[in-house]
């Protein structure tokens, strides 16, 4: 007899002996590694998904993971029967939004000014010299998200995009939300978390079409606990009210201007020059961070004289709302439910995700899959598909109940693979979106608007560029506005990058807008429990003249 394994697409008879690495290899599975199988790089991570009980046991190199993961070096197969699922965290087959969309910040009068130059072959940052070369000169820009990181390649001299890549942020094995991320850096206190992101990261550059020694410059951006973990800056006050990086206390302590970072490629140990500087953007409090200073640098809100929204949606959705003269943000903890996190079948937007669900009346499923394969999970925006097709058909009541009584619904299933979406799930999702019903009501009460006052609403992110809007709009994901006020934008923060990355003047500018950002908190706001409950259940977000939710939560804070 033997065991059933599937790594990644493959599947294989496997018996005791070999590891999952050398089994991985055996299949052409590319499985990351820098110390050649010998479990010291902690980079070859598996996450299995079914069938642990037939793994060998976690080693002493294991010790620092929790839940699903293993290191595929140090692990086993202890019985020749079973059925193992596992996978690697994937690089280049991640769906990533490549470019933005309808974003005002390249306009005409859009010159850049890198800070970084050439004259002849010697190469300036901010007027030192800090190399020489013949060849291009070339700048990097990465979104470190707390599910996915992406890198994006420019040429500084012609602002050309060179290339791009994408791959699941490895330090997952942490905890799936930031406050675990925090929890795990605080206990391991070796850098652990940050040193497998930079061996991820490092083979990504290295797949790059350019010498790595020709990137003079890498800007950051992310949310605080994300940036600060990569700059090896401690983030235990982050997970601690008041809540703050360690870079706000130092600006209130008057021992910096603001809370943007510098640091060299060589002290942060990166595949770069090593004179190369590495600039995290500044943040904006705590838990909104420099992805949302990214946003509002890529759609111009320091220009607008408009009312704007930007809703970046994830695992951590920042929500910002003003123009030229008035800025609020906050921050809404989602966690990473409609990012496929702590859901049954969930899954990020690889292929084999379910991205697009219809009913039929006859009560089964119409599925489109990314890579048109066989349906494997079910990612973000099938979620959202899947949650308004099952309320337009009643079989999921605006409490989030199952009508029938079940406690889960099949929605594909096949000699392969099952995908169920469960009571539990509905309950996970009911939460996160409850978390930016009140954050939206909150801030748009602190500002005294309305939705209807807005003049545009963007929506940023990979998850966002692909919702449906009018799924959305039923569930209470996103506000009831126009669809013509609508713009999905796609990646705003890694263009909000690339435009720092180009521009001095743009970036100095940021900067001094960051200061000026109100930040709401939601949690101290004396109605957010009320918001919060009432989110939670499955109806369109509205808000009449006074700024109150319709058929919500009245003045007195009780059902009305």
């Amino acid at each position: 007899m033997s065991a059933d394994l599937h790594i990644n697409h493959h599947q294989l008879a496997a018996r005791p002996g070999p590891t999952l690495f050398e089994y991985a290899e055996g299949c052409g599975v590319n499985v990351p590694t820098s110390c050649r199988k010998q479990g010291k790089c902690k980079e070859c991570l598996l996450e299995v998904v079914e069938g642990m009980e037939f793994l060998t046991d976690r080693t002493s190199a294991e010790a620092h993971l929790k839940d699903r993961f293993r290191l595929a070096c140090c692990t086993g197969l202890k019985a020749d029967s079973g059925t193992i699922r596992c996978h690697t965290l994937r690089r280049g087959e991640m769906r990533i939004e490549r470019h933005a969309f309808h974003l005002p910040a390249r306009q005409p009068d859009f010159k850049p000014d890198p800070p970084v130059v050439r004259e002849g072959e010697r190469v300036f940052i901010d007027g030192r010299e800090v190399g020489r070369t013949q060849g291009p000169i070339h700048g990097l820009a990465m979104d470190l998200g707390t599910t996915t990181v992406v890198l994006r390649l420019l040429n500084l001299e012609t602002g050309e995009v060179v290339a791009d890549a994408s791959f699941e942020n490895p330090q997952r094995f942490g905890g799936s939300d930031v406050m675990a991320r925090i929890q795990y850096d605080s206990e391991d206190g070796s850098h652990l978390l940050r040193r497998t992101l930079a061996g991820y990261m490092a083979r990504a550059v290295q797949d790059f079409p350019v010498d790595s020694n020709s990137i003079y410059e890498l800007v950051v951006v992310g949310n605080a606990t994300m940036r600060d973990l990569f700059f090896g800056l401690d983030v235990r006050s982050i997970g601690q009210n008041p809540f703050q990086s360690v870079t706000e206390l130092a600006v209130q302590a008057g021992q910096c201007e603001g809370t943007a970072l510098c640091e060299t490629a060589r002290r942060l140990r990166l595949p770069l020059h090593p004179n190369a500087r590495v600039y995290g953007l500044p943040i904006i409090s705590g838990h909104v961070g420099a992805d949302a200073a990214a946003c509002m640098l890529a759609v111009n809100l320091g220009r607008e004289e408009r009312l704007v929204a930007i809703m970046d949606i994830g695992t951590n959705t920042e929500l910002i709302l003003g123009n030229k003269d008035r800025i609020l943000a906050a921050s809404c903890p989602a966690g990473p439910a409609f990012e496929g996190g702590r859901i049954t079948c969930g899954m990020p937007g690889l292929p084999g995700a379910i991205e697009r669900v219809r009913m039929r009346s006859g009560g089964g499923f119409d599925l489109r899959v990314i890579g048109d394969g066989v349906p494997e999970g079910i990612c973000g925006s099938g979620l959202v598909d899947l949650l308004g097709e099952l309320i337009k058909h009643q079989q999921i009541n605006i409490l989030g109940r199952f009508t029938n009584g079940d406690k889960s619904r099949v929605i594909f299933d096949s000699e392969e693979d099952r995908v169920v979406f469960t009571q539990a799930d509905v309950i996970e999702l009911a939460q996160a979106k409850a978390a930016h019903a009140a954050g939206l009501q909150i801030v748009f009460d602190e500002y005294g608007k309305t939705f209807e006052d807005l003049a545009v609403f963007y929506i940023a992110g990979g998850f966002g560029r692909h919702l449906n809007l009018e799924a959305s709009q039923e569930i209470g994901l996103i506000p009831c506005v126009s669809p013509r006020k609508i713009v999905q934008v796609g990646n705003a923060a890694i263009e909000g990058a690339c435009i720092a990355l180009l521009s001095q003047s743009r970036r100095l500018e940021l900067e001094a807008l960051v200061r000026r950002v109100v930040h709401c908190r939601l949690e101290t706001h004396p109605r957010f429990f009320d918001f919060f409950v009432e989110g939670c259940q499955f109806r369109p977000i509205t808000r009449d003249q006074r700024g109150l939710s319709s058929g919500g939560v009245g003045e007195t804070g009780r059902s009305r």
